[in-house]
């Protein structure tokens, strides 16, 4: 299997397959075709697995696509923003954030990943549920707006936004931190709170989420009342 990345700030992954080589999607997920390509459609995993994959905002039903010889399958990203590629080891997992799986090869397991600690679920900007993709195989996720990595050292803390983080690896932690200071909160225009991720493991932020952007144009949007 190969893979190009195109298309800058409207990203699309552009897929090679051998005969017999799959991708997994979301029902639907394909944008375009080339070659003899065999869809399916499935509940895979099982109905608890699908019903787990809903909650974490993916469908019910997932795309098979197997090429019956040499073929292409091109998966387009829903938001501008960047499509990341993560080649995962048998047991690696990484969890992200809803609706950031794209497509990924036929080896790899999605679940859901609950945030035990009630603070983090209510006020870190990502909910109760998050997916948890798990390898062996590569998996590509989407991401709002650009994207910065980092590799956190054992320890090391890293402080954002809410909404900000997008994928880290399962080896890391996530908390809220309270912002200090009244005239902060009241002033600062950061929020009550921000997250905390603490190595070690790969972290993934993004800059633009599609709730900022709302939140920005809801101003210039007309009053239908």
């Amino acid at each position: 299997m190969n893979y190009s990345i195109e298309g800058g700030t409207l990203p699309a992954v552009l897929i090679r397959l051998e005969p017999g080589e799959a991708i997994i999607s979301q029902a639907g997920g394909r944008t375009w075709s080339r070659g003899s390509i065999l869809t399916e459609t499935k509940a895979l995993g099982g109905l608890g697995k699908s019903i787990g994959r809903m909650f974490s905002g993916e469908s019910l039903f997932m795309s098979r696509y197997t090429a019956q010889g040499l073929a292409e399958v091109a998966f387009s990203s829903s938001f501008p923003g960047r499509i990341v590629a993560r080649e995962l080891g048998a047991g690696e997992s990484v969890i992200c954030q809803k609706s950031a799986f794209l497509c990924a090869s036929a080896g790899i397991d999605q679940s859901i990943f609950f945030q035990k600690k009630l603070g983090v679920g209510f006020f870190g900007g990502e909910g109760f549920i998050m997916q948890r993709i798990t390898g062996p195989g590569i998996v590509f996720m989407e991401l709002d707006g650009y994207c910065q990595e980092y590799d956190l050292a054992p320890g090391e803390e890293l402080i954002c936004d809410t909404g900000v983080l997008a994928i880290m690896d399962d080896s890391c932690q996530m908390d809220i931190k309270r912002v200090k200071g009244v005239k902060n909160i009241l002033f600062g225009g950061e929020g009550l709170f921000d997250t905390v991720v603490t190595g070690p493991g790969k972290v993934y932020l993004q800059t633009m989420t599609i709730s900022k952007l709302a939140k920005l144009l809801s101003p210039f949007m007309p009053n239908k009342s």
